[in-house]
């Protein structure tokens, strides 16, 4: 098991990337916070891995919340002593185009995506620094890039790429990694909701032909996760069925 014995925070746990992640990490046995917005998701979905050699541990967070992140990191490090990995999955969108994008819809977005990732690594930083050991793994998108309707999101995620090159620069020195997925288009609740027709133009795009699974990213976050990536720090690896070649 590649995460015996670690102590690992998935943010977004009660479905899709989030969901297939702290499954994945459970199996290889960490024990896994489940940390989700929608605490009754991330119940299910901890019941559901009582069998699995590590715990696995639903709490409720609002990313966007300073107050609600420190509170999530103090009971972990309370009940489960450190933190090993933390995964920054969670995210939302409000698509429109920019010309009619509200500063309500601009705001959210930012702050779940680029605020929210930017609390979670704050509040585990001192601990992990303590320990001389950690690894954090961002979740930025294909979307980087750019991509029509989503200014605010594109550019939480660009955002999200500054903040993982920054972050594993000051803290290469403490034997804490830092790095950053860009999945391309998933299938998650999220993208469920794109109209079938819209969704199929975008997997004839996709070399591979078909969309990513959430366990295909779930295994790239483990590998991140493990020992096997001591020597990777401050990288973007886009997870996209070949979507961004050539572009």
């Amino acid at each position: 098991m590649r995460l015996k014995d670690k102590v690992a925070i998935v943010t977004g746990a009660g479905s899709g990337i989030g969901r297939a992640t702290a499954e994945r990490f459970a199996r290889e046995g960490a024990s896994v916070v489940l940390a989700d917005v929608a605490l009754e998701r991330a119940e299910s979905v901890a019941k559901e891995l009582a069998d699995a050699p590590g715990r696995a541990l639903a709490r409720r967070v609002d990313i966007a919340s300073r107050a609600s992140v420190g509170s999530l990191v103090a009971e972990v490090l309370s009940e489960l002593g450190r933190i090993d990995v933390l995964i920054n999955n969670a995210g939302i969108t409000r698509d429109a185009f920019a010309k009619k994008m509200s500063e309500e819809d601009w705001d959210a977005v930012v702050g779940v995506n680029l605020k929210g990732t930017f609390l979670c690594c704050q509040a585990v930083i001192p601990s992990m620094i303590e320990r001389e050991s950690g690894r954090i793994v961002n979740t930025a998108s294909v979307a980087i890039r750019g991509n029509m309707g989503q200014a605010n999101y594109s550019a939480a995620k660009a955002g999200i790429v500054g903040l993982t090159r920054t972050l594993a620069l000051e803290l290469a020195r403490h034997r804490i990694t830092v790095n950053c997925v860009a999945p391309g288009a998933t299938n998650t609740p999220m993208v469920a909701a794109i109209p079938p027709e819209i969704l199929d133009k975008l997997k004839n795009r996709i070399p591979l032909k078909r969309l990513a699974e959430p366990s295909d990213i779930a295994s790239l976050h483990l590998f991140l996760a493990s020992d096997e990536a001591a020597y990777v720090t401050g990288q973007v690896v886009y997870c996209d069925g070949g979507l961004t070649l050539g572009a």
